[in-house]
């Protein structure tokens, strides 16, 4: 007997990147990773990438196995992801997947989940848990992520953000909820053709910064997100060698820009017709622009 799932979860953008000093901002972003998860009792999880066959699946799969150890009897299966969301971009693909994820593998197992942010047994858990709670099921795909090697700080500032939609500051080392919020923007994202994976980043560069982190920290708390944005891209362009051009080019235009993640995509927010003429100058580099809009209601199980 088989059993089916299926859930989706957005990218997200930067507001502070956490490798400085753990604390760390995100925000969602209609831009939709799907995944499908099918339970048959075998041995064994399989999975795979619908854009990009050979990529690596230890994440997803991961993520499946805790679920069903925590919420089922065990067993495997299979999970199939496909994206919107271009892989080691810095816009959180990871995250979206592991989300969409544990969501369909709930779905699977016939398990609900609540809008609750209080949580009903941290990151680890317990066999007896009751029904999870949103945030519950971010911080087991931040347990997958950090098992299999693909992230430095668990990215619980990404996975909230994902999961829970609008924007999250969070401490990583905790995995807790600092602060939620509701934004209403029009995104813009520039996407390189490169690639940068976030276990690769450089950890010591980017705690050099840390100073200037603590203040994007303060501003994201007053509320002042568009400055925090645009004093974290500088800052990490700094730490990660990457162009300030794109922050110059939307400063006079978008209510903040930044480097996302560790790259190499950048993201600009604010009005949609400032942000059009952001485009006009992004899109005389190389890669792939577009307008999107932020996004609130989080990760949802599809009918």
């Amino acid at each position: 007997m088989t059993d089916t799932g299926r859930a989706t979860a957005p990218a997200a953008g930067t507001v502070l990147n956490a490798l400085a000093t753990g604390v760390g901002s995100a925000f969602a972003i209609d831009l939709d990773t799907t995944a499908t998860v099918t339970l048959d009792g075998s041995d064994a999880v399989s999975g795979e990438v619908a854009e990009a066959p050979e990529a690596d699946t230890r994440l997803v799969e991961r993520c499946v196995e805790l679920v069903v150890e925590r919420f089922g009897d065990g067993g495997g299966g299979h999970v199939r992801t496909e994206s919107e969301v271009p892989m080691a971009a810095g816009l959180k693909s990871s995250s979206a997947a592991a989300n969409a994820t544990v969501l369909a593998t709930l779905d699977a197992l016939g398990v609900g989940y609540t809008d609750d942010e209080e949580t009903v047994g941290g990151s680890e858990g317990r066999a007896d848990d009751p029904t999870p709670t949103r945030a519950d099921a971010a911080r087991i795909g931040v347990r997958a992520a950090r098992e299999t090697g693909v992230t430095v700080t668990g990215a619980f500032d990404d996975a909230s953000a994902s999961m829970l939609g609008g924007l999250t500051l969070t401490d990583n080392e905790r995995d807790e909820v600092l602060k939620r919020d509701v934004v209403e923007w029009d995104v813009l994202v520039w996407a390189p053709p490169e690639q940068a994976f976030s276990a690769d980043a450089d950890v010591a560069a980017c705690r050099s910064v840390a100073p200037m982190a603590d203040l994007v920290a303060d501003l994201t708390r007053e509320g002042a997100y568009g400055r925090a944005m645009t004093v974290n891209g500088l800052a990490f362009c700094a730490a990660l060698d990457f162009p300030t051009d794109p922050l110059v080019a939307a400063m006079p235009h978008a209510t903040g820009a930044s480097l996302s993640g560790t790259g190499p995509s950048f993201v600009a927010v604010g009005d949609r017709e400032a942000l059009a003429t952001v485009r006009d100058h992004w899109d005389t580099y190389e890669g792939t622009t577009w307008l999107t809009r932020t996004q609130q209601a989080g990760a949802r199980t599809n009918p």
